[in-house]
């Protein structure tokens, strides 16, 4: 292995992982401090289950691995790395893999490749060549997280949108029901927003959106998800929330709205929301679907009040 590459300071990376599989402790501790130094977290195993250990329960994200090393090997390694994916969300974070091999037979080569191998790097190594193999496999996250995000959120409001918010709440339902914890469902829906586009137009009306999307996110909690619905709805789960949490949480959230004016292009405008909600200890739901119907039937309750208030389905 040829280090031709003075230790040269790169612009961290912070938020990217480096797993390093590798049972040659001189060449794991080498990787290992120079990928250091350009900037990158790493884990260290110096065999393939302690990396099968360390990928399931770290947020890895570029796993360079030998091809024999104790335990599992670097195929068998990449085969069950895809094969979780596989069982994961389509969001799933896609992880990098690089493999180190003294084998240079096109056989061998082709093995790799069909076992979901991203790179390979025949050993001798150079650690410049590595490097670049490693920024372009940064590239190629940061262009699958950009899929992600344009597949997951609302391009509006930057919440999540409807597909997206229904397969968490199935998440959390199911969570809820195997943890025996409560889980609370709003939907909410901006009072009269017809009026609103059909007085000052629709740039106002998004306006009107984004605005109440950030109020949204600065009045919940970092771990309650919240996401764009249908045009002026909005769904926000609540999880581990009991009948007394929610009304707290929805209180909170039209304060958060009605008590200042939203500053617009047309004007200060004074907008209401109105709110249903149904905490899953009410009642024996069986499904997210009935969750949200519960939900729906109490916003609609709200609406017939008078809007500008909350209604909950005990």
């Amino acid at each position: 292995m040829r280090n031709n590459l003075k230790a040269r300071k790169t612009k961290p990376n912070k938020s990217i992982n480096v797993l390093i599989a590798e049972d040659d402790f001189i060449i794991c501790q080498e990787l290992a401090k120079t990928i250091t130094d350009w900037g990158y977290n790493t884990f260290i195993a110096k065999n393939g289950n302690e990396a099968w250990e360390i990928i399931q329960n770290k947020d890895v994200r570029i796993a360079i691995f030998d091809w024999m090393m104790p335990g599992i090997n670097g195929i068998e390694l990449c085969r069950k790395i895809r094969e979780r994916s596989h069982e994961q969300d389509n969001d799933a974070k896609y992880l990098y893999t690089i493999l180190l091999t003294g084998k240079d037979q096109q056989a061998d080569i082709i093995q790799g490749l069909s076992a979901g191998v991203d790179d390979y790097m025949t050993k001798p190594f150079d650690f410049l060549e590595l490097k670049f193999r490693i920024q372009k496999g940064v590239r190629i996250i940061e262009l699958e997280e950009k899929r992600i995000r344009l597949a997951s959120f609302d391009s509006l409001t930057e919440l999540w949108n409807r597909k997206k918010i229904f397969g968490l709440l199935n998440e959390e339902f199911e969570r809820s029901t195997r943890e025996n914890n409560p889980i609370g469902v709003i939907m909410a829906d901006i009072d009269q927003f017809k009026k609103i586009n059909d007085t000052y137009g629709h740039l106002v009306g998004d306006h009107v959106l984004v605005e109440i999307s950030s109020r949204f996110r600065k009045s919940l909690r970092e771990y309650d998800k919240i996401g764009r619905y249908g045009g002026d709805e909005f769904l926000i789960i609540i999880p581990g929330c009991k009948p007394e949490d929610l009304i707290i949480i929805a209180k909170r959230l039209r304060k958060s709205i009605s008590e200042k004016k939203i500053e617009t292009v047309a004007g200060p405008l004074n907008v209401t929301i109105s709110l249903g909600g149904v905490s899953s200890i009410s009642f024996p739901f069986d499904s997210p679907e009935k969750l949200i119907q519960a939900s729906d039937k109490a916003l609609y309750i709200a609406k017939s009040k008078g809007r500008n208030r909350e209604y909950f389905i005990h």
